[in-house]
């Protein structure tokens, strides 16, 4: 089966640890997902600069590395991530700031990619805030 994720949540929601643990058991159950989706308050999974306490999981490092691992997408909504400050090195050029923050592993793109993940998936999994 193709599953497509849609993640709202924070990184620091109980939500946000929920959807890579799905997405780790749906790829141990041997389905495809291609692209994680990353909008609203999600749109911080991109942001390098995140630094949990030392006793919780620091999702964006454990969702880059499972991507690297099985070749997955992990898209972040453009106007999501520039709303919270997150950007890639052509924006922060763009926009004259002085540093980009966007995580290794993650790409920033418009909804047209959740579309698209959408009408190829046989399932779209939410994972709210």
């Amino acid at each position: 089966m193709n599953i497509a994720l849609l993640v709202t949540a924070a990184p620091h929601q109980e939500n946000a640890w929920q959807a890579l643990q799905f997405c780790r058991a749906a790829l141990a159950a041997g389905h495809a997902v291609p692209r994680v989706f990353f909008y609203g308050d999600g749109a911080s999974h991109g942001n390098e600069l995140l630094l949990p306490p030392q006793d919780e999981a620091h999702v964006t490092r454990d969702w880059a590395a499972l991507a690297a691992e099985h070749s997955i997408e992990l898209v972040v909504c453009i106007a999501a991530a520039l709303k919270r400050g997150v950007m890639d090195a052509d924006t922060a050029r763009r926009e004259e700031k002085a540093v980009a923050n966007l995580a290794p592993g993650f790409s920033i793109s418009g909804l047209g990619q959740l579309a698209e993940a959408m009408i190829e998936a046989d399932r779209l999994v939410s994972f709210p805030a």
